[in-house]
């Protein structure tokens, strides 16, 4: 019984740490340029080859997919709130999620979308 309560307690410690993630990543330049190359693999059919939102398909998209350039994030532009979105998509729209990535790419995703934005 007392492993059993172990047990328990363990379950619900890692599922908790699963559910934070951690804390992110501290961004670098070798980051972003990870992520860059990921966006234009991943992301750029939709999103444009700049981030600006203008790609073939953007016009038959609706909503039309984000500028990163210069539009605020839908959900914050905190790296842990653009990492949910690019992990879990973004419902009513286009914007699937990309849990399927590694967790490095995700985050070079994350800080290279962050990096595009007008200062």
């Amino acid at each position: 019984m007392e492993f059993r309560g172990f047990f328990v307690v363990l379950l619900v410690w890692a599922s908790g740490y699963a559910a934070a993630g951690g804390p992110p990543p501290p961004s670098s330049p070798e980051l972003i340029a990870k992520g860059g190359k990921t966006f234009r693999t991943s992301c750029a059919s939709c999103h444009g080859n700049l981030g600006d939102g203008k790609s073939p398909v953007a016009g038959t998209l609706s909503p039309k997919p984000r500028n990163f350039v210069s539009e605020a994030f839908k959900f914050g532009n905190q790296p842990e709130q653009v990492f949910k979105t690019i992990s879990e998509g973004s419902k009513g729209t286009a914007m699937p999620p990309f849990a399927f990535l590694p967790e490095g790419d995700r985050w070079g995703l994350v800080y290279y979308v962050l990096s595009l934005q007008k200062k």
